[in-house]
């Protein structure tokens, strides 16, 4: 019998990003095998930091595409190692500063992936924040992924609002949890992407965790299987 190949775990080239206000946002860049394919811009929860997707970025990366997580200035010690920014700054920001964060990913996507497509990849505040973030830039974004998105900030229509401006192919997914499951769907409606899917999973978590094997060893697949379907439906879209 032949061996088996041993797959290869892409390791991320860490990288230092600087927003609009001066404040440095610590980065790991995923380069996949090519340049020119999608870019995923991959943001944290709550608490939480650029190694959240530690095992979900290297998977996107073998599925063709490139990506970048950072450490956005609002969050914490949820996975190891800890948010480098928040340890920086001395304290986490309010969730509306981390728009800035994202202005500095997408500035310097361009920079290292300049004609490649640009997706957004949101877990709990961030899967809100990116609606909003699409809804600025309706030309440069060309699919949103919000995992656990809802009304987490003190303007309880501010998430609806920005998605009634979104567009482009849209994913949702939640936790198997009611509240989650209507926070989505509500937000998911608002939305006037054409590509729309709104996955409910039999068994699911809070944010992209739902996709860790450590975190969600029972729910994984599905959830896998749901976010690669719509992945490669977005590049069938693509001209």
């Amino acid at each position: 019998m032949g061996l088996v190949p041993k797959l290869v775990v892409p390791t991320p080239t860490p990288a230092m990003l600087t927003a609009s206000d001066g404040v440095s946002i610590a980065a790991d860049v995923y380069t996949g095998s090519s340049p020119v394919a999608p870019v995923i811009l991959l943001f944290h929860q709550a608490g939480s930091g650029k190694a959240e997707y530690a095992t979900i970025a290297p998977r996107l990366v073998t599925l063709g595409y490139n990506a970048i997580a950072i450490d956005q200035r609002s969050g914490g010690d949820l996975y190891a190692p800890p948010n480098a920014t928040v340890a920086r700054l001395g304290h986490s920001a309010p969730y509306l500063d981390v728009l800035r964060d994202m202005d500095a990913a997408f500035a310097y996507a361009r920079r290292q992936f300049p004609v490649a497509p640009v997706y957004v990849w949101g877990s709990s505040y961030s899967a809100s924040l990116v609606f909003a973030f699409a809804a600025k830039h309706p030309h440069d974004i060309s699919a949103v992924l919000a995992f656990s998105p809802g009304e987490y900030f003190s303007n309880k229509h501010f998430v609806r609002k920005a998605a009634r401006r979104v567009h482009v192919p849209l994913f949702l997914d939640s936790a198997s949890d009611p509240g989650e499951e209507r926070a989505a769907r509500e937000i998911g409606d608002a939305a006037s992407s054409k590509v729309k899917v709104d996955f409910v999973p039999h068994t699911g978590i809070h944010g992209s965790s739902t996709l860790r094997d450590d975190k969600n060893a029972e729910g994984t697949a599905e959830n896998w299987d749901a976010v690669t379907g719509f992945l490669a439906r977005v590049r069938g879209l693509a001209p």
